[in-house]
């Protein structure tokens, strides 16, 4: 934004532009290496997690001497002077989806010791993004055109001096080895409950999960995060922190009801601005959406199967922790397409499911909820039986 005597002062401008993933608490950190012996003399909306060996530094103490800084962001409630615009979340921010003006983060930096002019100025390398966890990889900054304001009054364009880019992109393999949701399916015309596959989650928390009615879950301080974000589950047989749970509800005549259950058996974490997408191909004809909030997406322009859910606002948009309280739940009515409309061969559940951006694990095929035998034979002896009425009748 403005050369200084011996660097620059830089606004930092994250933007998460996924559409159903978003970065919760406890929030983002960023980091980078500096490409000579570059300091930090101050922050603006942001901060460093260490100050590193400032000991050559008289008088002004800079706020960060390390050569590879680490910045986390403000917490929510700092002072005005601390602030800047877009900063000061806790480092949450939003999926681009849910809401674009909740999906960026900024703050302020003043570099020195480092260039003062275009050429001499040399670009940070080998950024890194944790959101909150690993799964991000991050490529090398490039130079592009230099970033455009306009003025409050919009008469006026001024433009940044230097502007580069990097670009971070989430991989859920490297985030995790195991999936960290699963879902479970149940239907109006069969009562058997298709679970959740066992271990879907990986079992290694099991030794050190809580029973549901266990005396442990009375403890004070039980439901505060670890440093590492160490979960402590409800011992279940998927072992999976969350479940999300399809359930054909009710068959009408141009329309079909499902009810759509998320349960979270996580004690030390609640979901802040949680989404759930689905795949399914009767999402492109959804009649109403009673308790969640709704949103086509359309990743393949012309197929519109899949739709991301998500909480309104003061109202559920916080799943919290695993208990009484530790799950929400809504009903969606979809309206018939005659011609691909059937509850045979598991056609009526999800093709795919995605909790907080991350893709859950699905039931194996051959144990989805099935139609009766008898149910064919049914619908044609109550036809016979209205021929047989109209014939006597008739006679």
């Amino acid at each position: 934004m403005s050369w200084t005597a011996d660097g620059y002062v830089a606004t930092v401008t994250m933007n998460n532009f996924q559409i159903y993933r978003h970065i919760q608490n406890p929030g983002w950190t960023l980091g980078w290496t500096w490409a000579k012996k570059e300091v930090i003399w101050s922050m603006v909306g942001a901060q460093t997690t260490e100050q590193g060996d400032c000991s050559k530094f008289k008088g002004n103490v800079p706020h960060c001497c390390k050569k590879t800084p680490t910045v986390v962001d403000l917490l929510p409630g700092v002072p005005y002077n601390q602030q800047f615009s877009n900063c000061c979340k806790g480092g949450v921010i939003g999926a681009w989806g849910q809401d674009p003006s909740a999906a960026v983060s900024q703050f302020q930096v003043s570099a020195g010791l480092a260039g003062t002019t275009n050429k001499t100025v040399k670009l940070p390398k080998n950024f890194t993004l944790l959101g909150p966890g690993p799964g991000y990889t991050c490529g090398p900054a490039k130079i592009v055109p230099s970033t455009v304001f306009l003025t409050t009054d919009k008469r006026r364009k001024t433009q940044a001096l230097m502007t580069w880019n990097v670009t971070c992109t989430y991989s859920q393999f490297l985030a995790r080895k195991h999936p960290s949701c699963c879902v479970s399916f149940s239907s109006f015309y069969n009562d058997t409950i298709t679970p959740c596959p066992s271990c879907a989650c990986g079992c290694e928390n099991k030794k050190s999960c809580v029973k549901a009615d266990s005396k442990i879950l009375t403890k004070k301080g039980l439901n505060t995060p670890k440093k590492d974000n160490t979960p402590l589950l409800q011992c279940t047989h998927h072992m999976c922190p969350v479940r999300v749970h399809w359930h054909v509800k009710t068959n009408y005549k141009d329309y079909w009801r499902v009810k759509i259950a998320i349960t979270n058996f996580n004690y030390r974490m609640n979901h802040t601005l949680w989404t759930l997408a689905i795949q399914h191909p009767n999402l492109n004809n959804v009649t109403q959406v009673f308790s969640f909030d709704y949103k086509p997406v359309s990743p393949y322009g012309s197929i519109n199967d899949t739709g991301m859910f998500y909480g309104t606002k003061f109202y559920n948009d916080l799943l919290m922790e695993a208990g009484p309280s530790g799950n929400v739940q809504s009903e969606v009515l979809l309206q018939k397409d005659q011609k691909t409309f059937t509850f045979k061969q598991g056609w009526a559940f999800p093709r795919k499911v995605y909790f907080n951006g991350d893709e859950c694990m699905l039931p194996p095929p051959d144990s989805y909820p099935f139609l009766p035998n008898s149910a064919q034979g049914n619908f044609a002896s109550f036809s016979l039986t209205i021929l047989l009425l109209l014939f006597i009748s008739i006679w």
